[in-house]
């Protein structure tokens, strides 16, 4: 059964209530697939408090955060009233963004899967809101991501000459080319794809690791592979 199915089924017995979306982040994440099914959770009910955030769910936001789960249209109906329970419960994002902390707090690099695939469905209609910015800042703040971490995160979905390589590197134009080149490599391989499934991260967030891996990329060839040299100003703010 997915996990969409056994989220349905649960939700019809505790009879769809707003408070039971909570509920089964609690027990269902205490079986054999406590990971991929708190982060579903996480995923749908963030992206929907989200949603909120700037008033408007645009047809775009809904196509990527379908994209990135790739439902199947069997399970359209599932995922549509879980995603509208978590939009209109009285609970605030903080009490979600809380219970995910609870649950995965000893994972940071999930939690930064999270931030990401919230990242990506916010810039799905080509520009990240003001609104949802601060949304996206109060939750990686309760995650435990310093303002350095959240301009890190933040800086791999800012795309062409806005872009700061060594934010994105998490590097500093100081460093010696060796030195460089080491953390380079060490991010390739934290980053990789393959390294999120043997996380267990869901299938489907594997386009977000794509993406991740295809920033670190850029930003390593902005700073031309491993140059010491930097336009003026650069890796300042971090």
């Amino acid at each position: 059964m997915s996990i969409w199915s056994r989220l349905g089924d649960f939700l019809e017995r505790t009879g769809a209530t707003m408070a039971g979306l909570r509920d089964a982040l609690f027990q269902l994440a205490s079986s054999e697939r406590r990971r991929d099914i708190t982060f579903t959770i996480a995923m749908i009910a963030l992206s929907a408090k989200m949603a909120k955030a700037d008033g408007i769910v645009s047809f775009e936001e809904t196509e990527a955060f379908r994209r990135i789960f790739a439902i199947p249209e069997a399970e359209a109906r599932n995922v549509s009233r879980i995603y509208r329970l978590a939009a209109g419960d009285i609970a605030g994002f903080e009490a979600y963004a809380n219970d995910v902390v609870r649950l995965l707090g000893d994972d940071p690099a999930m939690l930064e899967d999270i931030l990401d695939a919230l990242f990506a469905i916010s810039k799905a209609d080509g520009a990240i809101h003001e609104r949802e910015l601060v949304y996206l800042e109060r939750v990686a703040a309760i995650f435990g991501f310093d303002e350095r971490g959240f301009a890190r995160i933040r800086a791999r979905h800012v795309r062409g000459s806005k872009a700061d390589p060594w934010l994105i590197l998490g590097a500093d134009p100081s460093w010696e080319p060796e030195r460089l080149k080491a953390h380079y490599r060490r991010l390739v391989r934290e980053n990789h794809p393959d390294r999120l499934v043997a996380r267990n991260v869901p299938e489907e967030f594997i386009a977000i690791a794509n993406d991740r891996l295809a920033a670190i990329n850029d930003a390593w060839n902005a700073i031309g592979g491993g140059a010491k040299a930097a336009p003026a100003g650069a890796g300042q703010g971090r």
